[in-house]
Order: C-alpha cells, then sequence, then structure tokens
C-alpha cells in the first residue's frame, strides 16, 4: 500500500477480492474497490492469485452433465441465502476509511468456491448450456479424452496420448450400423499429448466416435485397432 493511500486493517483486506473477480459486486461497488486497488498492494495480489484460480477451474476437472435435481438443489439455496441476507436489519459501517462492500443478494454468503460450482451446475445441467460430455476410452492408461456435444457439433479433448510415429498421423471415425467411415479429419498432438479436434458432420444414428493410428495421408478403412472409442449409446 502506498504512503498516501487510505490506511486499512491489513485482516480486512481481500474480504471482497473474491466477489470482484466473480463479478458479483455492483458496478458502484466495482469502482470503489478498483480505487481501492490502485493503494493497496494486499488486495492487488489477492485478486491476481484469485484470477489465477478463477482462469484454471473450467479445466481443473473433466466436465460431466449434472441431473437436474442436483442444479434445483443448489439454486434453492442460492434462493434462501438471498432470503435471509435480506431480512437482516442493516448496520452501520465499522470502517469509515473503507466500508466493507456487500455482494448482491443472490451470491451473499457464498464463498468463492460455492459461487464457482454453482456456476458450473447451471452451465452442465440439462436446460442449461445443452452440453454433453462423454468419457472416451482410451487405449493408454496414461491418456484421456473427452467427447464434447453441443448444438448438434462435437469436439474431442485429448490428453497425454503418444506422439504418432515418424510417418503415422491420428484419424478420426464415425461408426454406426456399419463399418467407421473416415470423416478426413488428420491430426497429431503436442509434445505433452495435446489436442482438441473438431469432428465433422452430422452425430446422427452414429454410435462411436473413433480415433486410430494410419499412414500420413489417412485411409479409406481403418488399419489398425483404435487408440480412442468414444461410446455415444
Amino acid at each position: 500500500m502506498s504512503a498516501g493511500g487510505p490506511h486499512l486493517d491489513p485482516e480486512g483486506c481481500g474480504s471482497n477480492a473474491a466477489a470482484y473477480v466473480l463479478g458479483a459486486l455492483s458496478d458502484d461497488e466495482s469502482s470503489a474497490f478498483r480505487s481501492h486497488l490502485e493503494s493497496c498492494a494486499v488486495c492487488r495480489e489477492e485478486v491476481a492469485a484469485l484470477n489465477v484460480v478463477a482462469a484454471a477451474l473450467p479445466a481443473a476437472a473433466p466436465q460431466l452433465t449434472a441431473p437436474s435435481e442436483l442444479k434445483r438443489r443448489v439454486m434453492a439455496a442460492v434462493h434462501e441465502e438471498a432470503a435471509r441476507v435480506s431480512a437482516r436489519p442493516s448496520r452501520a459501517p465499522t470502517r469509515p476509511a473503507f466500508p466493507a462492500l456487500r455482494l448482491r443478494p443472490a451470491l451473499a454468503g457464498l464463498t468463492l468456491a460455492a459461487v464457482v460450482v454453482a456456476l458450473a451446475v447451471i452451465a452442465l445441467a440439462p436446460g442449461g448450456s445443452g452440453v454433453r460430455v462423454i468419457r472416451a476410452d482410451v487405449l493408454s492408461s496414461r491418456a484421456s479424452a473427452l467427447l464434447r456435444l453441443s448444438g448438434g457439433h462435437a469436439e474431442l479433448s485429448i490428453t497425454g496420448l503418444a506422439q504418432s510415429p515418424p510417418g503415422r498421423v491420428y484419424e478420426v471415425w464415425l461408426k454406426g450400423s456399419g463399418r467407421p467411415q473416415p470423416t478426413d479429419v488428420l491430426f497429431t498432438v503436442t509434445s505433452a499429448g495435446d489436442a482438441t479436434v473438431g469432428v465433422p458432420g452430422s452425430l446422427s444414428g452414429v454410435s462411436e466416435v473413433l480415433v486410430t493410428s494410419e499412414r500420413r495421408g489417412g485411409s479409406r478403412v481403418p488399419t489398425r485397432a483404435p487408440v480412442i472409442v468414444a461410446h455415444l449409446s
């Protein structure tokens, strides 16, 4: 904190950082907190740390479709907390130099982790974003793959897959009632074994999305056993 800035109790600093990072403050509260950040190193460090956490959370765990009942329970808890906060009598601020900022009612009383979980449940629950996530079977125990289905589109997210040998690539196939059909999607993975691959075309009637290792240029029929199998049904 700079010498010319307002004096704040160090134990009180950072208490509004989570709400600020999540965008849970009103416009006036956000403006006041940004002004406070200019003179408070404690809160700047807290905001910087929380920004890193918030940015990393979506990739920290596989995204799964949450049941509608879980979404209902989370939202019921949010509304119940909001009603309790609204019923509490207001109290005069105890820190005139920088009064404690109030969260919006729907988020009051929730910790940063609880808010993030609630938002994730809403986004992934049926009726939310409409995203379906399928964990695929992978030949290598050190690799993993997720197939995300949304709005008629599909995307494979792969981690830890071995790089293709020289002269070979990975190819994506769609399997219905007959033999696998080529999609003409060829790809390689990064040095860490990662890749994000769009699956073209309609998945209507498709029961499996497959990935095989093929010669560079691809093949019209699979020549090796699949290294990834995502079961749609």
